[in-house]
This record gives structure tokens, C-alpha cells and sequence, in this order.
């Protein structure tokens, strides 16, 4: 490894507040796919294993984080809040306030197809760098760095916006309850184009569960799914914490 690369390596170690063992792993966690496509060094890797290790570390540490922090929430809340904090857009943010773009490498053809400003890229080598550091310390020092890193996104109760998400609280209890997911239908559009309004419905199992009306598809889908949520008896009530 050059003495350029050592010394952005460095950089990352000092805005992570970790110094690695073994600082292949960073390496690694910051090597895109397609620069390894495009090198000629049989030893290159790029992250995506790290990647999918991260991922799962860091599903494990917000859930003890969430655990923690709302000890009497259902495990309905704690899912949706996860889910709501682990998404592309804050993973991406993360990595930025890391500047890990500025070290990453990519290919010729990802870096002038703005590899670098892209969020799935960026989210992908936060949960690749998680995955390193786990590899590299364990758990416990994973650990710390997400609860430093998440710390200002716990609120201290969960969102509001999610209790109103009918679609992601009917899928959770469509995947336990019956092992599908539900599926949406578009009944009927009228109206003007200015004031549209759309009906659909929602099916479990080729069954309908709800109906719902909107001035969008969207809100159409989430009133039908909160419909079936009433008709299974269940509400936001789910989220009690």
C-alpha cells in the first residue's frame, strides 16, 4: 500500500476516533467493486462482504440501542423504528459526515458517473466500514461507534410519523401472521387532473382486507391499510411504548 493511500487511510481512522489493527480492513471496507473490475492486482477485494457482515451488525446494535432506550415497546414499534433509523438516506448522511467519499476508491467509469454523490454507494461503504471495525475489534467497540453515530437520531420516544405508516404495520403483521405480503389495487381515478381521486384496495391471500380513498395512490393505499388493520383488530395501539 502506497504512502498516499496510508495516509487517507489515516484521515478516516482520525474522523472515526478508531485506529485499526489491521488497516487492510479499511482498505477493503472502501473499495468499491468497480475499481476492483478495473485494477490488474489479483489481491484486490472490494466490500461488498463487509457490506453484508456490517449490515448485519449494525441491525443488531440499533436493536440493543432501541432495546435500551424503550424497554416496554412492542417488538412491532422497535422493527418499524429500526428499519426508520438503518435507511439508505441516513446511512448515506453518516458516511458523508465521515467524508468517506473522499477515499473511497471507484472505477474510472462509477467516479465520472458520480459514484461518489451517489447514496447506495455511500450506505453501502458505511455498512462495509461497521463490518471492519467489527472485524476488527468485535462487537462491543462496534457498538460504541453506532450508538455515537446514532445518538442524534434517538428520540426519546418513537416518531409519531410512524404510527400513521398503515402499509409497513400491515406488512410486519402480514409476514408473521400469514408468511405473504399485501398486495395493492388501484380500483378507481376520478375527477379532475388538478383534484384527483383515487380508491384501492388491499388483498392478504387473495382476500380483501380494506378499501380506501386518497388524492393519491399512495394515500389511498395506506387508508386501505389501515381499514384491514381495523378489521383485524389491530391499530396503533401496536406501538404502545
Amino acid at each position: 500500500m502506497d504512502e498516499g493511500r496510508l495516509a487517507s487511510l489515516r484521515e478516516v481512522q482520525r474522523r472515526l476516533g478508531h485506529q485499526f489493527i489491521e488497516i487492510g480492513l479499511l482498505d477493503k471496507a472502501l473499495t468499491h467493486r468497480s475499481f476492483v473490475n478495473e485494477t490488474t492486482c489479483q489481491a484486490r477485494e472490494s466490500n461488498e462482504v463487509l457490506e453484508f457482515l456490517g449490515d448485519s451488525v449494525l441491525n443488531l446494535a440499533v436493536s440493543h440501542l432501541l432495546h435500551q432506550k424503550f424497554p416496554e415497546a412492542r417488538e412491532g414499534a422497535l422493527s418499524m423504528y429500526r428499519a426508520h433509523l438503518v435507511k439508505q438516506s441516513t446511512l448515506a448522511h453518516l458516511s458523508r459526515e465521515l467524508r468517506l467519499e473522499e477515499h473511497l476508491l471507484l472505477g474510472k467509469g462509477e467516479r465520472l458517473n458520480g459514484g461518489m454523490k451517489k447514496s447506495s454507494i455511500l450506505a453501502n461503504a458505511y455498512e462495509a466500514l461497521i463490518g471492519a471495525i467489527f472485524m476488527d475489534a468485535g462487537f462491543n467497540l462496534a457498538l460504541e461507534i453506532i450508538q455515537e453515530h446514532f445518538e442524534p437520531y434517538l428520540q426519546t420516544r418513537i416518531p409519531s410519523v410512524l404510527f400513521n405508516d398503515f402499509k409497513s404495520l400491515l406488512q410486519m403483521h402480514s409476514q408473521q401472521s400469514a408468511g405473504v405480503s399485501p398486495r395493492y389495487r388501484v380500483l378507481e381515478e376520478s375527477g379532475p387532473e388538478h383534484n384527483k381521486r383515487f380508491q384501492a384496495s388491499v388483498l392478504i391471500n387473495g382476500e380483501v382486507m380494506g378499501i380506501g380513498w386518497g388524492k393519491s395512490k399512495k394515500e389511498a393505499e395506506q387508508e386501505a391499510a389501515k381499514k384491514a388493520l381495523e378489521q383485524l383488530k389491530m391499530s396503533t395501539e401496536w406501538f404502545k411504548v
